[in-house]
């Protein structure tokens, strides 16, 4: 939740140039809510944060009891409370909120509560910053973040290779001295851990998905073989009415559980749905695929309306997990293939891949892309096509033709290099990410407008959308990749379109299906 030393700053910003007065009515009005009084009040012992290498607690006594034997006792009948999910596989990362612990730490109880009898070496948590703008990520490397239940030391040795890995990652003393998203998390952690080493880390206010993901990877990078834990810390919607308030998480919730971290990024950037951490949420999911999630789960979800009583300017929290199912490398085998098969041979699958492979490890080395010799008369046939791309697991570039609009091999090879240098999501693959791009071609059937929604299979089709200007397409592999069903599928295409996720039941809809053969 935004404080009210993050309200000044918005003030003072040269940035925002607000007028003075339409904030201070704003301050006027923050200070009748009784969900923000516990985050309006200027942090303690943030002047001396990291002088001898100690961060000092900020937010005792306002955000959770600052007498030890008071804190202990709050986070175990939190705790003794929440419910124990069974999870059939092994726990990755955890989302938990930040807000005080009687608005939501009941929740956040239910994110730790899966941990309970578990140890780990290290925890790398993952906070916004609420206080201070900057760009990039700043690693407290040093000493220890103290709290009433005593000092946890900082995990040195890897924070200082992570930063290694990424330059982007700095030490900022004062990203750290006040905020309470990552101070809030640690308490918990002492309880149900004991003994555990500490990876602070607090993300920039104004998030990018380049920043997202280049930390990500050097997570992953770091920590990969190791048994450390990941945590984001974030609240959802802010200062909404309760039906509204739910209405908005319900979309974050939904890309959760079917680890979305595409989707979800683009309903944050498009105001679909809030995150204070939207952040330290798609940074850490797309760390955790990398490091063998497969699975996301949401295990508890209210707002503030729920605690107080007052529904009229709610916050809502959430915890959930994300994990490595167990089997799941069995299970993939025996899933069956997605698509349908368009006769094409190995011969000619291997020619369109090695099209698309040579196109772009050229472009990306500055050289000439050679003219392609076709014999095949299917590879000359005028389809449309996708071509997708994977770095690490992780969605690099995806740009097709939805209707041929000549030769297939010709619209691999265009198709190729729009994917890798002009997807506006992603900056241009460069020389050094040839060695783990993946590539993956989807040549498609022609579109068939439909009128009855039965008429789409998960699993074979793929479902294209349009309304008056607005259009979007989703491939027949996203909804199986993601669990989806038919309705949701239908929602999800909805909203890659840029409209209301129930769009799909207005009559002036129009509704396409096809297929692809996907290799």
């Amino acid at each position: 939740m935004m404080g009210l030393s993050h309200l000044y700053w918005i003030v003072e910003s040269r940035e925002w140039k607000v007028k003075r007065h339409i904030i201070t009515l704003c301050l006027i009005s923050f200070f009748t809510l009784p969900t923000l009084i516990c985050e309006a009040q200027t942090p303690r012992g943030g002047k001396e944060a990291g002088m001898q290498g100690i961060r000092e607690p900020a937010v005792s006594g306002m955000f959770y009891p600052d007498r030890p034997e008071i804190l202990s006792r709050d986070v175990k009948k939190y705790l003794e409370n929440a419910k124990r999910e069974k999870i059939d596989g092994e726990v990755i990362a955890l989302v938990s909120p930040h807000a005080g612990y009687m608005y939501s730490g009941q929740v956040a109880a239910h994110a730790y509560k899966l941990i309970e009898g578990k140890t780990f070496d290290s925890i790398v948590v993952l906070a916004p910053s609420h206080r201070v703008d900057f760009k990039g990520a700043s690693l407290y490397d040093r000493g220890g973040y103290r709290t009433p239940l005593g000092l946890v030391p900082v995990d040195v040795e890897l924070s200082k290779r992570m930063m290694e890995k990424w330059k982007g990652i700095r030490f900022l003393p004062e990203a750290h001295g006040q905020e309470h998203s990552l101070e809030v998390q640690i308490p918990f952690l002492q309880v149900i851990l004991k003994s555990f080493k500490l990876i602070p880390i607090v993300m920039e206010p104004y998030w990018s998905r380049e920043t997202c993901q280049s930390l990500a990877q050097a997570i992953a990078d770091t920590i990969r073989g190791k048994n450390i834990l990941l945590i984001a810390s974030s609240d959802l919607s802010h200062f909404h009415s309760y039906e509204k308030a739910v209405q908005l998480d319900k979309i974050v919730l939904q890309h959760i559980e079917r680890f979305d971290v595409e989707g979800l990024n683009r309903d944050l950037k498009e105001g679909r749905c809030e995150a204070c951490g939207g952040g330290p949420v798609i940074t850490m999911m797309l760390a955790a695929k990398v490091l063998g999630a497969t699975r996301g789960k949401v295990l508890k979800y209210l707002n503030s309306g729920d605690v107080t009583g007052d529904r009229s300017r709610v916050v809502g929290y959430a915890a959930a997990v994300f994990y490595k199912a167990a089997g799941g490398e069995e299970k993939m085998k025996g899933e069956k293939k997605v698509g349908i098969d368009l006769g094409l041979s190995e011969g000619e699958k291997k020619t369109l891949h090695q099209i698309a492979k040579t196109v772009i490890e050229n472009k990306a080395k500055g050289k000439h892309v050679p003219e392609f010799k076709i014999d095949s008369p299917v590879l000359k046939e005028n389809r449309g096509a996708f071509v997708s791309l994977h770095k690490k697991g992780q969605l690099r570039g995806c740009i097709g033709n939805i209707e041929g609009k000549g030769p297939l091999h010709k619209t691999i090879e265009e198709m190729a290099e729009a994917a890798a240098f002009r997807d506006p999501r992603f900056t241009p693959v460069a020389e050094k990410d040839l060695s783990e791009l993946e590539i993956e071609i989807s040549v498609l059937t022609p579109l068939k407008k439909i009128i009855d929604i039965n008429e789409i299979e998960v699993g074979k089709h793929g479902i294209y959308i349009k309304k008056g200007w607005y259009s979007g397409l989703l491939l027949p592999q996203v909804a199986t990749e993601y669990g989806w069903d038919r309705k949701t599928f239908l929602e999800h295409t909805c909203q890659k379109a840029g409209l209301p996720s129930s769009a799909w039941k207005d009559k002036d809809i129009e509704i396409y299906i096809f297929s692809a053969d996907i290799f």
